[in-house]
């Protein structure tokens, strides 16, 4: 799960619920880092007061690299039409254990295991 404060129409303006955008987000370095491989599911999780939730499902498209500024890593997110939120996982017994929620404050990137994984995509509206 990669973490922002920005709304994905901030990111991009013109995307869209259900269009498709490969970006390049920043993350910290942390053992995390050596977990990570392309093809691996991935979320964009964004924090703040508005709509705080899952607002993109996806992968990771690579490795994470080192670069100038700090790591990086390539992913390809399709934006929800509406995304998961925050309040919606709270309420559920399988997510609520997510780190994300108990730490939001958290590394990045963060984790779910495959119960709170499951409960998030259960909650994925029709037509992704």
């Amino acid at each position: 799960m990669l973490k922002s404060t920005r709304l994905p129409a901030a990111i991009d303006p013109d995307w869209r619920g259900g269009g498709t955008r490969e970006l390049t987000r920043c993350v910290r370095r942390s053992y995390r880092l050596q977990l990570m491989r392309a093809g691996q599911p991935c979320l964009l999780w964004v924090s703040g007061r508005s709509d705080p939730g899952v607002h993109a499902l996806g992968e990771l498209t690579a490795e994470p690299e080192e670069r100038a500024d700090g790591p990086v890593v390539g992913v390809r997110l399709t934006r929800l039409p509406s995304p998961v939120l925050r309040a919606d996982l709270l309420g559920d017994p399988a997510a609520a254990t997510a780190e994300v929620l108990r730490m939001p404050a958290g590394s990045n990137p963060s984790w779910l295991s495959r119960a709170e994984f499951a409960a998030v995509l259960a909650r994925v509206p029709e037509g992704r």
